[in-house]
């Protein structure tokens, strides 16, 4: 069986090309003076970062088997620890398996977006010619863009989603009133795969700004990775991936490679800090989470992304009855009808006009303020002790790992493969203890039942309570004296 090839002749859309298992990728040096929004997607897999870096290796189809990480050169373990154990030894019954199967690309649109000092944001051309592209102009240059160079967004357009490249040049024309703003974006079933043209697309509105109506490499960009979708269905990705299974098969973790070596869920949770206990919680009760903060959008979608992991669970059968944590990425005021008829969702924003609007969200986060308007939530807003002893293991592992790959030279397992296991378990042993309470002969929750799913007896009881009634679990919260717990 001949193998084809991922590249389209004359084109050359993905940063690297996909190398065999035991090939090793080079390293090339960092450029210096260069933004987080503006790194190449794929910078996490390339040599030469500081010390203080961690690059982690590249997973997903086409990914060199590991590369070298690089690790803070002062970390020390603490007393007790085996710097020998494995990522799968602090989750007993969890695993990361190696992807099994690649999944086809299935782009159903190509399209550049351009500002024009008369009519605001218009789609310029797109392919296929009869899409429906209404809204794309805006989804894809977020407002307040023109106040940035460059930035990438992910969004969501019906049953699709999409990924953006934005680029500003300033230009001598008064007509364009001294600058020109242009994005090309790609809208897919899924967005597991979008990163994989993020450099394509950079190059591509580079392009679009120096030299407008030149369309040819996204025609035949089209034309080779164009989808052929069953007419019967969609085939829509709705939300995070949650597991059925025991492990993490690669290919079902969607690997939305962040532009900073270190990787977005290791960002997302030094960003919050202990505050990711409090967005676990919301995530687990699947509220409608909605993200605040001015452009660059593009490091935002990531949060919107590593929000959904939070409440991942793999014990087949739960959370089936329960509404889809859905991914909306990034939104403006023409999303507003839709989000009316959500029940739950992630989104972010650049709009500050949303705050206002409270009857579309039940969290609402700026910067890493989180809060919420809602009475019944307002107890959940504060980490309680237990919150912080789980934050102290988190941290505690994540040590443990990157000095066991300085070490031991373990490449693995990633910060990536911790943070999900992490949460995975700590969900799955809450729904494991609720599931043999609720079918026991007496389904009494009691303090010490809730010490086992590492909760606080007294200050976690309101959201244990929501939880049951959000889940449909029959199981009934013991009124015990505080003073006693």
């Amino acid at each position: 069986m001949v193998e084809q090839s991922d590249r389209a002749p004359l084109l050359d859309w993905e940063e690297i090309p996909p190398a065999g298992p035991n090939q090793a990728v080079p390293s090339s040096p960092v450029k210096e003076n260069v933004t987080e929004a503006s790194l190449p997607l794929d910078s996490r897999t390339r040599g030469g970062t500081a010390a203080s870096d961690i690059v982690l290796r590249a997973t997903g189809p086409g990914a060199p088997a590991s590369v070298p990480v690089v690790t803070n050169r002062n970390v020390s373990p603490g007393p007790g620890w085996d710097i020998r154990s494995p990522i799968d030894n602090m989750f007993p019954g969890l695993s990361v398996k190696p992807c099994q199967w690649e999944e086809k690309d299935q782009i159903v649109s190509v399209f550049v977006v351009t500002f024009d000092t008369r009519s605001g944001n218009m789609v310029e051309w797109c392919l296929p010619q009869d899409i429906n592209l209404e809204g794309v102009e805006f989804k894809s240059m977020a407002s307040g863009s023109h106040r940035i160079a460059n930035d990438f967004i992910y969004f969501r357009k019906g049953c699709y989603f999409g990924l953006a490249c934005f680029a500003n040049m300033p230009v001598e024309s008064e007509l364009e009133r001294g600058a020109r703003m242009k994005s090309v974006g790609i809208l897919s079933p899924s967005y597991t795969l979008l990163y994989r043209y993020m450099h394509f697309l950079e190059n591509q509105v580079r392009h679009q700004l120096k030299c407008p109506g030149q369309y040819l490499p996204l025609e035949a960009f089209y034309e080779d990775k164009k989808a052929v979708l069953p007419p019967a269905t969609n085939g829509l990705v709705t939300a995070c991936p949650t597991w059925g299974a025991t492990s993490i098969n690669r290919c079902m973790h969607p690997e939305m490679k962040i532009t900073h070596p270190a990787g977005c869920m290791s960002q997302f949770i030094r960003f919050f800090g202990e505050q990711i206990m409090v967005l676990w919680k919301f995530a687990l009760l699947r509220k409608r989470i909605l993200i605040f903060s001015p452009p660059p959008v593009g490091v935002v979608c990531y949060r919107v992304y590593c929000c959904c992991c939070l409440a991942n669970v793999s014990i087949p059968g739960i959370g089936a009855s329960v509404p889809e944590l859905r991914p909306f990425f990034y939104i403006n005021v023409a999303d507003i009808a839709t989000l009316a008829t959500e029940v739950s969702y992630v989104a972010c924003t650049t709009e500050k006009i949303f705050e206002d609007k409270k009857e579309l969200y039940d969290v609402y986060i700026d910067n890493q303020n989180v809060k919420t308007h809602r009475d019944s939530l307002q107890s959940l807003l504060r980490p309680n002790s237990a919150d912080k002893e789980k934050y102290r293991k988190l941290s505690e592992q994540r040590q443990m790992l990157l000095y066991s790959q300085e070490v031991n030279g373990d490449c693995t397992s990633s910060e990536e493969d911790l943070f999900i296991l992490f949460f995975m378990e700590q969900n799955n042993r809450i729904f494991q203890t609720l599931s043999e309470v609720e079918g026991s002969s007496d389904p009494t929750l009691t303090a010490e039942h809730m010490r086992l799913m590492g909760l606080d007896p007294q200050a976690d009881r309101s959201f244990l309570l929501d939880l049951l009634e959000i889940y449909g679990i029959n199981a009934m919260l013991v009124v015990d004296n505080p003073c006693c717990l």
